[in-house]
């Protein structure tokens, strides 16, 4: 969603239960769910687990499903994206995406915008689970770090891109946020 800034802080958030959660996932969870990464190229280097995802075929109608990270993780994420959502955004819309994912050492992930119109609707909200020193996030131009305990909208009409020039592989828990008066529109 265009929000009119490059980044919005959203502030502190007690994401420990999400990250012991996420970290405790076995190798093969990160493979489970491949179509992020086989249907959008910038995505390649990435690995995904996914809780929540929209039926991009059926937008605009509404319909989201559960996918194989949900029982997994739910207990721990609902309880953030909850925190988040009654702090910073109108009650009654739908989350319409939830996933953690992660950007291995090394790697990186090209400009671009998101394009698909579900994207025009949606509040991309960014939860660092495990970075590094070397990660940079560069939107319309500009770079930012993000930390561990700090809660992220970004613009994802900017284009936007992520590298990840350290030795550690950097972990984000990103969900989609539709408020109400998009669901319609």
């Amino acid at each position: 969603m265009d929000i009119d800034t490059p980044l919005r802080e959203l502030g502190p958030v007690d994401s420990a239960a999400l990250r012991d959660a996420i970290l405790a996932q076995e190798d093969e969870a990160w493979f489970e769910d491949k179509y992020r990464q086989e249907a959008f190229e910038v995505h390649h280097a990435t690995q995904s687990i996914v809780m929540l995802f929209v039926d991009l075929e059926r937008w605009p109608e509404v319909v989201v499903k559960r996918e194989p990270g949900w029982p997994r993780l739910a207990d721990a994420a609902l309880p953030v994206m909850n925190d988040i959502l009654s702090r910073y955004y109108p009650p009654g819309g739908t989350v319409i995406r939830a996933m953690a994912a992660k950007l291995l050492a090394g790697a990186k992930i090209t400009p671009h915008t998101d394009k698909h119109p579900s994207f025009h609707r949606g509040h991309r909200i960014h939860v660092p689970i495990t970075t590094n020193p070397r990660v940079r996030f560069m939107i319309d131009g500009r770079p930012y770090q993000f930390k561990v305990g700090e809660a992220y909208e970004i613009n994802n009409q900017k284009t936007h891109s992520v590298m990840n020039k350290g030795g550690e592989d950097r972990i984000t828990f990103i969900f989609d946020y539709v408020p109400p008066e998009q669901i319609s529109a």
